[in-house]
């Protein structure tokens, strides 16, 4: 009895062993006690956003509007002007926006009574991150004005076209209005020189039967007037 419970005994022990070695194989397997490895990714840490920036207007005020043309072309543009210093129309800002207008009859030719009116226009554009730079804005806002001046006051048989050799870009409106009876040549240049926006509107009627002015002539003195705007502009803002 006794040596039949012996090896009995012993392979229930031996059985009894085999899980604890497994379990024990088990956990070896796992690595450092179960600690989990880590991925090797570098923590991201948060970044701010960035606040936007756009390049800087180029013109950082405007030169006093009444100003920009001399005595000499007031004289060409509009003799016998009311005013040859011109008069300067209301603004909140003027060195944002600005406007003159001169005005005259020369009727001391009784038969050849002729009426000119010419209104000088700045408009100046900073640059902002949320509308961008002040010379792209101002390239906007001249296409709009060119556009306007096709239809401004009436105008019949508008004619617009692009124009070289005055500030970065220019556009000069030719068209023809009707006022109490008379006939009036229109003249609009809109002309862009960085960030400033420079409207020229030029006007002329023959009064009491007079011719109206040739509108070759009118075309001819409204850029160069425009030119000579565009130079003021930049000379105002030299350091």
């Amino acid at each position: 009895m006794h040596r039949r419970t012996a090896p009995r005994l012993a392979r229930i022990l031996a059985c009894a062993a085999v899980p604890v070695m497994l379990v024990a194989t088990g956990c070896s397997s796992g690595g450092g006690g179960g600690e989990k490895k880590e991925s090797g990714k570098p923590s991201q840490s948060a970044t701010p956003n960035a606040t936007p920036t756009v390049k800087a207007a180029t013109f950082a005020k405007l030169p006093e509007v009444c100003k920009t043309l001399d005595e000499k072309a007031i004289d060409n543009l509009v003799p016998k002007a009311d005013k040859k210093e011109g008069k300067a129309l209301p603004s909140s800002d003027v060195n944002d926006s600005a406007s003159c207008f001169w005005s005259g009859l020369n009727s001391e030719d009784v038969k050849n009574q002729q009426f000119r009116s010419l209104t000088v226009s700045l408009k100046r554009f900073a640059s902002d991150p949320t509308l961008g730079t002040g010379e792209k804005r101002a390239a906007d806002f001249a296409a709009k004005q060119a556009t306007a001046a096709t239809t401004a006051d009436g105008a019949k048989d508008a004619k617009s076209e692009k124009t070289s050799g005055i500030g970065d870009e220019a556009t000069t409106v030719s068209s023809q209005t009707k006022k109490d009876d008379n006939d009036f040549q229109n003249e609009t240049v809109v002309t862009r020189t960085a960030n400033v926006v420079i409207t020229l509107k030029y006007s002329g009627a023959g009064y009491e039967g007079a011719k109206t002015p040739d509108a070759g002539d009118m075309t001819k003195n409204a850029q160069d007037a425009a030119k000579q705007v565009v130079t003021a502009v930049g000379n105002a803002n030299k350091k």
